[in-house]
């Protein structure tokens, strides 16, 4: 097989796929990234009873904020590192 025998044709199908992929990627994503914030948002609403409920605090949603693009994954990450904390300690006084 030369150059010249290259069949650009199969290599358009497998392109328009790939592009059509990571389009529909990039929706899926915008859209999960929307609820997200639409999600932190109403935390926001929360009293500071029901946010410590949850293993949050104001403060939380601040820094969450601050760090970057997705305040959800960072307030989970916090609420999941307090309770590693936490929970070893209440085990011990039963």
């Amino acid at each position: 097989m030369t150059t010249l025998d290259f069949d650009a044709t199969s290599m358009r199908s497998v392109t328009r796929e790939a592009v059509a992929l990571r389009a529909a990627k990039w929706i899926a994503s915008a859209y999960n990234s929307w609820q997200n914030r639409r999600a932190f948002y109403r935390l926001g609403e929360l009293s500071d009873t029901e946010l410590h409920d949850i293993g949050l605090t104001r403060g939380d949603l601040s820094v969450a904020v601050a760090v970057g693009s997705d305040p959800t994954r960072t307030l989970g990450a916090i609420a999941s590192s307090r309770r590693e904390l936490v929970e070893p300690f209440s085990a011990a006084r039963v």
